[in-house]
Parts: C-alpha cells; sequence; structure tokens
C-alpha cells in the first residue's frame, strides 16, 4: 500500500524545504509582532503562498485553492525547523473570515489586506465586567445619532487594546428587545475621542489585557457588519474563529520540535533527559496529542472546505484540548530545564528569552480566557453529546 502524497507533493514539500532553508536567517528574532522584520516577514510569506493561502488576490492574498495536503506539508515543514509561520492576531484569525463571510465588499477592501499584512492591528470589545460568560447580556450602548453612533459603556480583558488601530465591538442598539437579539457589530478606530485604555497586567507580568472605556464615542453610521439589531449571529460565528485560533496545532508541533531539542541537551548525573524513562514517558504523552491535534486539524479543515460539516464544537475542543496541551508542554520544558527553568525576566541565566516560562503562564491564562475551559466542557456535553444540561437552582 502506497501512503505516499504522490509527485505533485513531494516536489511542493522540496520547494518548502528550501524556502525554509535559504530563509532561515531572514524570519524575525523579536517578540514585538508589529515590528517591521515581522510586517517584512508576513509580506513574503503571503507572496510565496505560506500562510493565508486562500485569502483571494482582490484582497491582498494568493488566491490558492483550498488543499489540505499542502497546508499540512506547509505546516510539518515550519514545524520541523521552527520556524516563524507568520502573524496571526484578532484581526488575522477572527475578523478577516468574519469579512470574507459577511462584510461588505467596501469593508473588505478597506480592512482585509492592510489587516493580514500586519499594517492595521485589531481587538476584540466583547467581555463586559458583568457579561463574561453570558455574553449577551452586555450593556455598553449606541444610540444612532444622524448619521452616527454615539457609544457609551466598559468592555474587560480586552486583549491588545493598548497597541490596537482598531475594534471590533459588541454592542446594544436595541436596548427594549430580548438579550440574544437588539445586539450590533460596529468597527471604528482605537484612538476616536472619548476611548480611554487601562493595561492589566496578567501572570505573565505583562499588560496583555486591557479595561476600555467609552464616553460619547462617535463611530460613523456604515462601519456595522451585518443588520443592526443582529450582530449576535456575526458574534457567535466569530467565536468559532476564536476557539479554533487560540491554541494551532501547528504551534505545537513547533514547540514540542524545540522541546525535544532541550531534552537531548539537558542532563541529569551525565544522563541526557532524553534517555530518562520518566521524561521520556511525559514527552510521548505530550507527543501523541499533539499528532492527535494535527489530525484534528486536517479533519476541521476538510469539513470547511467541503462545507459540509459544523465545526463550531470542534473548534471549541481545539481550545479545550489545546490551551491545556500547550500548558503542559510549556510545564514540561521548564522541568527539564531544572532550576534554571525557574528563571525569568532579567535573571542572566533564562534560556530562550524566557519563552518557556513565558507561554506557560500565557496558557494557564488562556485556560480561563476565551471562554473558560468549564464552559467549554459544558457546551460540548450538551450541544454535542446530547447530555442533559446542567441543573439550575430555582430563585424564588
Amino acid at each position: 500500500m502506497d501512503l505516499s502524497f504522490g509527485q505533485e507533493y513531494e516536489e511542493f514539500r522540496a520547494e518548502v524545504r528550501q524556502f525554509v532553508e535559504d530563509n532561515r536567517d531572514k524570519q524575525p528574532k523579536a517578540r514585538d509582532y508589529r515590528s517591521e522584520d515581522a510586517v517584512a516577514w508576513q509580506k513574503k510569506l503571503i507572496e510565496n503562498g505560506y500562510t493565508l493561502r486562500t485569502i483571494p488576490k482582490e484582497y491582498g492574498g494568493l488566491g490558492a485553492e483550498p488543499d489540505i495536503i499542502k497546508s499540512r506539508i506547509i505546516a510539518e515543514e515550519f514545524g520541523r525547523a521552527q520556524m516563524h509561520t507568520g502573524l496571526a492576531g484578532q484581526g488575522i484569525s477572527m475578523l478577516t473570515p468574519i469579512l470574507l463571510e459577511m462584510g461588505t465588499e467596501e469593508q473588505r477592501q478597506e480592512f482585509i489586506r492592510p489587516t493580514i499584512v500586519g499594517e492595521m492591528d485589531w481587538c476584540q470589545g466583547y467581555s463586559e465586567p458583568g457579561s463574561g460568560s453570558d455574553l449577551a447580556s452586555l450593556s455598553t450602548r449606541a444610540e444612532l445619532d444622524g448619521d452616527e453612533w454615539v457609544i457609551n459603556g466598559q468592555k474587560i480583558w480586552t486583549s491588545g487594546a493598548h497597541r490596537a488601530d482598531w475594534i471590533f465591538c459588541l454592542v446594544r442598539t436595541e436596548p427594549e428587545a430580548r438579550k440574544h437579539h437588539g445586539i450590533s457589530f460596529l468597527l471604528f478606530k482605537m484612538d476616536t475621542p472619548g476611548i480611554e485604555v487601562r493595561p492589566l497586567v496578567d501572570m505573565t507580568m505583562t499588560p496583555n489585557f486591557n479595561e476600555v472605556f467609552f464616553t460619547d464615542v462617535r463611530v460613523p453610521k456604515h462601519q456595522i457588519v451585518g443588520k443592526r439589531g443582529e450582530g449576535w449571529q456575526v458574534a457567535n460565528a466569530l467565536l468559532g474563529f476564536e476557539r479554533g485560533s487560540l491554541a494551532p496545532p501547528d504551534a505545537a508541533q513547533s514547540r514540542l520540535n524545540a522541546l525535544i531539542k532541550i531534552m537531548h541537551q539537558e542532563t541529569i548525573n551525565g544522563e541526557r533527559l532524553i534517555d530518562n524513562p520518566l521524561f521520556r514517558e511525559r514527552l510521548m504523552k505530550i507527543q501523541g496529542r499533539v499528532m492527535a491535534m494535527s489530525y484534528n486539524d486536517m479533519r476541521l479543515l476538510s469539513a470547511r472546505i467541503n462545507k459540509n460539516q459544523d465545526t463550531k464544537l470542534a473548534a471549541m475542543v481545539v481550545k479545550l484540548q489545546g490551551t491545556e496541551l500547550r500548558h503542559e508542554l510549556e510545564g514540561l520544558a521548564i522541568d527539564v530545564m531544572g532550576e534554571i527553568g525557574l528563571s525569568f525576566g532579567d535573571n542572566p541565566y533564562v534560556r530562550d528569552a524566557g519563552t518557556w516560562q513565558f507561554q506557560y503562564m500565557y496558557y494557564l491564562g488562556l485556560i480561563i480566557g476565551g471562554g473558560t475551559n468549564q464552559i467549554q466542557r459544558n457546551i460540548i456535553s450538551e450541544r454535542g453529546l446530547g447530555m442533559p444540561r446542567e441543573p439550575r437552582a430555582k430563585v424564588k
């Protein structure tokens, strides 16, 4: 039985491998993905078809036909070499597919190209102090005044708001409507008068999250995606893209390869950690889960290309399993490094610029963020497996 991909795909693999070898020293090194190097690298990847392959040419992409095997080959070769796979972010992974599906032609022309090349950064205005897991209870209001929306309210846990150029934001435009109705999906600049951003330092000791306050913020009437009062449908569609992008298996594979490299280098009493049965067992369990996530990703790609399956619940599985997997993977790397693994920040002994410690804490936060994993389990069990709903106490 021949299980190879065939001549066409082997030639494509050779092309990707050659690109990796030729450009290994050109990938961005800094963590700041808004750097000139990162933007230049993103444009190079798009031009060669190694990221965002299927975005239409008229919006800045390659316009390639969906191809599951080519996508898998790119992921494998970039992961093998631990190459920078390009920019992600909320604008690229969440808003762009929504604009392609639900936006106007004018919105696609205005926003998609600068977003995917990294010239326009976005944040997401969803959660509020009283509306987290129950997002539909949000209270930030937008009232129409002539040709402008006037927005008042507050958002919280707004990732990247302190550096974002634009925000896609859920607001209540019909306060008398039922909870899941009367919500609209607006786009507006973060330097609009009346917006105040207050950074929140998280477990990584950096301000990834923010509080955002809106006081009489005026937004042009046409900067709405979908119809007025029907933003909940847009929000639900976007949440599917978000949950599938929070812990992608390709990134996990790259980190796994880096972990294996460390385990070949680190020793205890002269024995390499890769040869220690206890550490090797932990590695193999993680390796199996990464492999399972990779094959599940291929299944999701197939379903989206053929458009014959609803992948919303499957994306929740990616978020649930992926964030816990990454937290465990980063934790194993810290254990492998021994006492050096406890170093952080400007400690002179910190390894790999502290990325292992940073990602360990970051994914601990993502287990909570983007819809807590406990909530994800409830939704998967009730909607996906048909299990009875969680009992609710009667309120007198």
